[in-house]
């Protein structure tokens, strides 16, 4: 055993905030001959459960004060964590200022994040900001070779799991996995608070920018199988992917909540209250989106805006799924459907396609709510506000002879929050509140008008319409026309009415183009590029 490195665990200092499950546990700790300390509520609670504990203040002779702000902050509490168990010295000063060794340290933090994500006023921010929890965690993380820290419930049943097994014992191994997981712990409650901080003082870039997150879910690789990979969520209160709940399915993979997400977001732009949405997502881009007076009606018009790249795809929804629209869903292989909530009926249809994983939110994101988004680039982190751009009718620049139709102004205000959402360069068809062709990530805008003209060529062949439905549609562009062949072939494809951001060098030629085709077209003053 001597290959282990055990150190033996007799005394525990335990001060939680999330108190589930503690009362089993310190009674295990106590039943295995464990001497506990504690302090305040959670004294109290193991009191009234019958547990014998002594009193923080007992070692350190020094009375809890300031609000509960000061009573571990003491060399008697410290000196336990960080003395050396094999130095001479350690253990001569530890005889000499009556500190005894802690072996076992059980701390969960303030809940800080969860205060930020109730809104919490400032003050209640400041006063959910732990102190002595962080300093105790990373002293005895430091001194692993001798101490176990415990950040959650979980970590406390391994420590038990191994007591059990080593005669009340832990292995070396056990512990510095325990302070590996604590050190990341308080990182991430670190960065929560440095981003509040920031955000809250309007610091855009601040010094220092931090990112954390908790393990939600290990998943099987990455974009690739020979890829590692995880989801971790951060503090951020929006729902979505990390809110959700898996009611059924395989396991989700890296590409499913990557997919799952983008599908999400975009069909959050429509106000449930407002209108039914839809949206399938492939690879990333939508490849059909459609409003309608139901759920059912909404899916019907994005599946039959893109058939074929719809098998396979994720689906996601802006209301609650009902039964209709699940009937229609087991019709083709899909691969995820996420929505805010569900029908018992609805999920007992989709139960028929086991392998569908069914997500449900609990909600909707806002559009309209700040935040920031991360991308990796070799050395560094390149991050920004998230999209919360909006134009509405009010928003919009007449610039050619014709006005748009109320028809077609609807259809370029839902265009326009499509396009957002797509890859650029981005084009995006609509007619009747339903995406008619979709080009992305062409590196040139034409490429991306005629993919979108190909690709609702193809969907009329698969529905066996008579002509594409470019035909009398609307086009949004995300970024400016550079040139007026792009313009060009959206005319040459029916389309009628156009809307893209302005901005242009050749705006003026643009627009000559379009008063020549006959096309009403309206400025943004907005791109929304998508890389």
């Amino acid at each position: 055993m001597a290959e282990l490195q055990l150190a033996p665990v007799r005394r525990a200092l335990i001060s939680v905030s999330d108190k589930s499950g503690l009362v089993d546990r310190a009674k295990a700790l106590a039943e295995a001959g464990v001497d506990i300390l504690s302090t305040g509520g959670t004294l109290r609670a193991l009191h009234d459960a019958g547990i014998a504990a002594r009193d923080v203040s007992e070692v350190t002779e020094f009375p809890e004060m300031m609000d509960g702000r000061l009573k571990t902050l003491h060399p008697r509490v410290h000196g336990g964590l960080l003395g050396r168990r094999d130095r001479e010295d350690d253990r001569a000063s530890m005889s000499e200022h009556g500190i005894p060794d802690i072996d076992l340290l059980y701390v969960n933090l303030y809940p800080f994040e969860d205060t930020v994500a109730k809104g919490g006023d400032y003050a209640a921010c400041v006063e959910n900001i732990d102190i002595g929890g962080p300093a105790m965690i990373r002293a005895a993380a430091k001194n692993h070779a001798f101490v176990c820290v415990c950040t959650d419930g979980a970590d406390v049943d391994q420590v038990l799991a191994a007591m059990d097994e080593h005669a009340g014992q832990t292995p070396l191994a056990l512990r510095q996995t325990l302070a590996a997981k604590s050190y990341a712990r308080t990182a991430a409650y670190d960065a929560a608070i440095s981003s509040w901080f920031a955000d809250t003082l309007g610091e855009a870039a601040p010094a220092y920018r931090t990112v954390g997150g908790a393990l939600k879910e290990s998943l099987r690789y990455g974009e690739n199988p020979h890829q590692n990979a995880a989801f971790y969520a951060t503090s951020e209160n929006r729902p979505g992917i990390a809110t959700a709940r898996q009611v059924q399915g395989k396991a989700l993979s890296y590409n499913n909540l990557a997919d799952a997400d983008a599908a999400f977001e975009l069909v959050a732009e429509f106000d449930a209250a407002d209108t039914a949405a839809a949206v399938i997502v492939k690879h990333a881009n939508p490849c059909g989106v459609a409003v309608g007076a139901d759920l059912a009606r909404a899916y019907e018009d994005a599946f039959a805006a893109d058939p074929i790249s719809a098998f396979g795809g994720i689906v996601a929804l802006n209301r609650k799924l009902d039964t209709a629209t699940a009937q229609d869903l087991v019709k083709i292989f899909t691969e995820v459907v996420i929505a805010p909530a569900a029908d018992e009926d609805a999920l007992a249809v989709l139960s028929a396609k086991p392998n569908l994983r069914v997500l449900l939110t609990g909600g909707l994101p806002r559009p309209d709510q700040t935040g920031w988004t991360t991308k990796t680039v070799a050395g560094g982190l390149l991050m920004q506000e998230r999209d919360t751009g909006h134009v509405g009718a009010s928003d919009l620049q007449v610039v050619t002879e014709r006005a748009p139709t109320d028809s077609e102004l609807a259809d370029l205000l839902f265009a326009w929050r499509v396009v957002k959402h797509v890859k650029s360069n981005a084009i995006v068809y609509a007619q009747g509140g339903s995406t008619a062709g979709i080009g992305m990530g062409q590196t040139s805008r034409l490429e991306a008008a005629r993919l979108a003209v190909r690709k609702a060529e193809v969907t009329a062949e698969e529905n066996k319409w008579d002509t594409p439905r470019t035909q009398g549609s609307v086009c949004a562009s995300d970024a400016f026309f550079p040139f007026a062949d792009g313009l060009l072939a959206a005319a040459e494809a029916g389309a009628t009415a156009v809307i893209q951001p302005g901005g242009s060098i050749r705006d003026e030629e643009v627009i000559a183009a379009a008063n020549e085709a006959g096309l009403a077209m309206v400025f943004t003053g907005m791109r929304h590029f998508r890389h």
